[in-house]
Order: structure tokens, then sequence, then C-alpha cells
């Protein structure tokens, strides 16, 4: 049975289907569902727009100071992308996104960007990709999966319906260039743990989506260092549970700590950002390069931003030029 098969076989079951973390929401509504009666992503990608000759010339070259943080303009998302890998060269690379929501449907996604433009670049480099990407199988109960999911539609509401199928995409995608898909498969145990949760549910589903990737991460990390050594394990989702310095009170969120320690120090955060869906309020103020990114200045340009030692923002052109 193929990824897209199987993923959408259990969601069939049950009707409901994974959770993703939003920066744009607070810590109590940071989970989103990907719904199984989405719509096909569109055929076709629009080509990534780089940066223009004239924004380039009027932009440093090499590294310089925005901010308190320091910014490297690059002449595509690929290249800055390879830049990184093959500079830090990390045995574990957690990535990071700002998901899609209703109302951008005309602006690519980040999830489109990196099937499309930027997992290519690890064919023969990764061993496994784990998805933050939470499937329902039916195992424990349809009536108990479906309460799990009923308390999940309070942050439904502002997610594209593409999402679901952009995941699934990726997934195939990852399959092709012989870098394995995994998705999460949360216990029974666990479904109990947030059914009986009460108003902290949100709070429990951010609990398990960490443990489950770390413990998926460190599994595969453990199996590629036998089979493939060398190789890196790599995670995808929402930015916030890769974060090496999580804000305060998310500490408990994010896997980061414990990978990096089993990596060696060889852990490399890394964030993806489509300016378009930037948004002037408090969630998005918090992130660490929101003050260093000059949304006027760099709007042709592929931009990243150090925010810490091995972390990073890889902040896409605008494909609006503004």
């Amino acid at each position: 049975m193929t990824f897209s098969r199987s993923l959408a076989f259990a969601l069939l079951l049950v009707g409901c289907s994974s959770t993703e973390v939003q920066p744009e929401t607070n810590a109590t509504s940071d989970v989103a569902v990907r719904t199984a009666d989405a719509p096909a992503r569109t055929a076709s990608a629009t080509p990534e727009v780089t940066a223009t000759a004239s924004a380039s010339a009027a932009l440093p070259s090499g590294s310089f100071a925005c901010g308190k943080l320091t910014c490297e303009i690059f002449e595509s998302p690929q290249a800055a992308f390879s830049h990184i890998v093959e500079t830090d060269k990390p045995l574990v690379l957690a990535l990071g996104e700002s998901h899609a929501q209703k109302g951008s449907e005309s602006v690519r996604s980040t999830t489109s960007r990196f099937t499309d433009d930027l997992l290519p670049k690890l064919e023969g480099k990764a061993s496994s990709l784990v998805l933050e990407l939470w499937v329902a199988d039916g195992k424990c109960g349809k009536a108990k999966e479906q309460e799990v999911a009923q308390k999940q539609k309070v942050v439904t509401e502002n997610q594209a319906a593409s999402n679901q199928n952009e995941f699934v995409t990726l997934g195939e995608k990852s399959k092709s260039l012989k870098i394995v898909p995994f998705i999460l498969r949360p216990t029974c145990e666990e479904y109990d743990v947030i059914r009986k949760a009460g108003d902290n549910a949100v709070l429990e589903m951010l609990s398990m989506i960490t443990r489950n990737m770390r413990d998926k991460a460190k599994s595969l990390f453990d199996e590629t260092a036998k089979k493939a050594p060398g190789k890196m394990v790599v995670t995808y989702g929402g930015a916030l549970h890769n974060d090496r310095v999580p804000r305060e009170g998310r500490e408990q969120w994010s896997f980061a700590k414990d990978l990096d320690t089993l990596s060696g120090g060889r852990y490399v955060e890394l964030d993806l950002v489509v300016p378009e869906f930037i948004k002037d309020n408090e969630s998005w103020k918090s992130l660490p390069w929101f003050d260093s990114y000059d949304k006027a200045r760099f709007a042709t340009a592929t931009v990243v931003i150090t925010t810490g030692p091995r972390s990073y923002a890889l902040i896409f052109p605008s494909t609006t030029g503004h």
C-alpha cells in the first residue's frame, strides 16, 4: 500500500487526522488539524522567485549585521538550504514551518516549496523523514478517536484546506528520493490522557506530539548510525518543537535538547518562512528573527537569519514583491 493510500485509509476510518503547530496562535491553540477531504494541491507549483540583480546589488555580500542578529543573502532558497546543510553537516535536521492559512491559497505554501525545491537537495544525504502528522488508524476505537478529534476542532478554523494533501505529497516525494517518511501513531493510552484532560486537551496534544517525534527520531537515528552512518534524520512540522532555545514556558514542547545531545551537537534547527504569511501580531513579533527581517529591504531576496548556534530562519523571496 502506498504512503498516500495508507494515510487516506487511516483518515477515512475516523474522519480526523493530524495535528500541527502554528506560530500564529498562542500556546493553547497551537495544534491544527488536517482533514481527510482536503482538495488536492494545484497541479504545478510556481517556480520560486530568486533575488534579482538589482536587489542583490543593493544588499551586502556575505554575512552582515541585521539588528541584533546576522543575515546573509543567497541567490535562491535552494542555494541557502544547501549552504546550511553543507556547512553544518547535521545528523538531525529539524525543520519548522509556518502553516498556510485560509485566505492564503494564492500564495505557494511552505510545504510545497520544501517538497519541490528543497527536499531534493537531501537525496543521498538523509535516511528518513519524521512528519508531524498525527494519524488515527482506528485501533483505539472509532468513538474514542472521534472524541479526541472533537477536542481539536477549536483550532481548525483558520487552516487552509490544502494542507493535508500537501503533507501526503511530501511523504510521496520523500519516498521517491529514498528518504523513508514516517508519521505519528499515538497509543490508546495517549488518547485516554487527551480525552480526560478537559481544558488542557490541546496542551496534552502538544506533549504527545513532542514525545512521539522525539522518540521516533531517536530510534531512526540509532538505526541510521548502524545501517547508513553519516546520513541525517530529518523532522518536519510546525515551528515550535524544533526550537533549540524554546520560549519561556514552552520548554516541554521542544525535542531539540534531547536530539542535540543524541547527535553530539550535530542538530540543526531551520525554520522556513514565507514572507506573505508574516503578520504584525504578538505571536510573530515574539520570534527571535522578527525584528531583524526588513520586509521592504529583503522583499525579492532569499535571506538566512542566524538566530543562534546551528539555528536559522530561511525566509523565501516574496512572490508579490512586498
